[in-house]
């Protein structure tokens, strides 16, 4: 497959174009115009501080129906035992940050860069990108960022700084999800974690069908 080349012009190639392991397209920009037309189109930028911008859109592709969310007994005493407070949106700053430290998509480095936290924030201060946070007598210990659009979330990174912290912000990303009539939460790539919490991989194809759907609703840009 060729590597396609990206310019000035907001615009991607048809995913199905990516190579073997999901690599789409290089270069481009991370504006708030392109971030949202790749999202919208099943593609998102994963690079390092060492490489151009490389953008993504994997086959298959792993998602989580928030009914097929499956809540371990232990979380569900953790969260009925109240020991963390969960807030939407409250300091997305702090957790993108936090993310970055800590958060990995691969076990080799930290893949959210300063320029990556910039484009974040600026979605965030659009009302597209969203944060998830817990907070322990009154201190950020843990949370998760990603962005929205009509009834996609799309998962980008958690951190967490107090043992089951970032599982109890996704319980209540489900739940929230659920609430709204959100038809998946996009975890992007396959691992066992996430398939234990009750994610699967689907096929590209059916992703993008699943997509177009969800696209076909208003997007929630309000603090959430």
């Amino acid at each position: 497959m060729p590597l396609y080349i990206l310019d000035e012009e907001i615009s991607f190639p048809h995913p199905s174009h990516s190579d073997k392991d999901g690599l789409l397209a290089i270069g481009g920009d991370l504006s708030a115009e392109r971030l949202l037309f790749a999202y919208a189109n099943g593609i998102f930028p994963w690079f390092d501080e060492d490489s151009p911008i490389l953008w993504w859109s994997p086959d298959p592709r792993m998602i989580l129906i928030p009914a097929d969310f499956k809540k371990s007994k232990s979380l569900a005493q953790t969260i009925r035992r109240g020991a963390f407070e969960v807030r939407f949106d409250e300091d997305f700053r702090s957790v993108i940050k936090n993310c970055a430290e800590g958060g990995r998509r691969d076990e080799e480095g930290t893949w959210i860069t300063d320029e990556m936290i910039a484009a974040y924030t600026a979605l965030h201060d659009l009302g597209y990108a969203h944060s998830v946070e817990t907070y322990m007598e009154g201190k950020l210990v843990g949370g998760l960022y990603g962005v929205s659009l009509g009834k996609a979330f799309f998962g980008e990174s958690m951190f967490f700084l107090h043992r089951d912290a970032s599982k109890v912000a996704f319980a209540a990303l489900v739940e929230r999800a659920l609430e709204w009539g959100f038809h998946f939460i996009d975890a992007q790539q396959r691992t066992e974690h996430l398939r234990s919490l009750g994610a699967k991989a689907i096929s590209r194809s059916t992703f993008l069908k699943m997509l177009e759907d969800a696209l076909t609703h208003p997007t929630l840009t309000s603090k959430w």
